[in-house]
């Protein structure tokens, strides 16, 4: 959500005769010192020039801004970025390709790192009172799993739940109905979230069980499932580890816990 500028100042003073009066007659007040000078706060050169830099690149693409974009460690090419998907464009514009980008010196993959440092960035939007969470009672491991209640390898991993909690593993659910908007899974999500136990819905509703709940409005159902699209979602469930990677499909809980400690290894993005 973008900031207003739509800020109003008003002061209005109310002088009194009797306050008038009063002061008159006490002492004056020691003046105070004034207010030392802020020294006006400048943008540093190599900032403004790359802003510049940037916006002239994004002026060649339609819809893109210059926050999309970024520099990368090739001179000419720059990194655009839409959601967590990454694209490559060169200067003037008009020529770009997706792909990954690596470091040859280490093997490193920028991409990669890149796109789980965004996945990261957009899942921090969300505070988890906008999830259905289900948490052991001491946290090792967090996970967040885009969820379709209709979904056959949804439905087996949320069989588990009580397993993958016994392992310490935090799952949090987010909504993403594959058949998309105004269909019966995407209302069945709408239920859950509607309904006055969201864990006990969702686990009906994975069982199959009809839910009576009537659909509310506001619900994150919308958002959520943009939200999947954003970070390259093709399939549920979708687990998104505490590093940002992106693992596709159910695992059963051991071999989870598994990839979740090498996950723990990896090197983090920054922020």
């Amino acid at each position: 959500m973008k900031p207003t500028n739509s800020l109003r100042w008003g002061l209005a003073t109310v002088l009194c005769g009797a306050a008038l009066a009063l002061r008159a007659a006490s002492a004056p007040a020691p003046s105070s010192p004034p207010p030392a000078a802020v020294p006006p706060t400048t943008v540093p050169a190599a900032t403004t020039q790359l802003g510049a830099e940037l916006a002239a690149v994004a002026a060649h693409i339609p819809g893109a801004h210059a926050g999309d974009l970024r520099t990368t460690p090739i001179p000419g090419i720059y990194e655009y970025r839409q959601g967590a998907e990454l694209v490559y464009v060169t200067a003037d514009g008009r020529y770009g390709f997706a792909g990954d980008l690596y470091r040859l010196a280490d093997r490193n993959n920028l991409s990669d790192a890149r796109r789980r440092e965004l996945r990261l960035e957009l899942l921090r939007a969300v505070p988890e009172s906008s999830m259905v969470v289900f948490a052991p009672a001491q946290t090792k491991y967090t996970i967040t799993v885009f969820t379709d209640v209709d979904c056959a390898y949804c439905r087996a991993l949320h069989k588990q739940i009580a397993d993958y909690n016994r392992l310490g593993v935090k799952v949090r659910y987010l909504f993403f109905p594959r058949t998309g908007p105004n269909t019966e899974s995407w209302s069945k999500a709408e239920q859950v979230w509607c309904s006055a136990d969201r864990q006990a819905a969702l686990t009906q509703a994975k069982l199959g069980v009809a839910l009576k709940t009537a659909v509310c409005k506001p619900n994150p159902v919308a958002d959520d499932y943009a939200l999947g699209r954003a970070i390259g979602l093709t399939g549920t469930p979708g687990i998104v580890t505490e590093s940002g990677e992106l693992l596709p499909g159910y695992a059963p809980p051991d071999e989870l816990v598994q990839e979740l400690q090498r996950d723990k290894l990896q090197d983090k993005p920054p922020g």
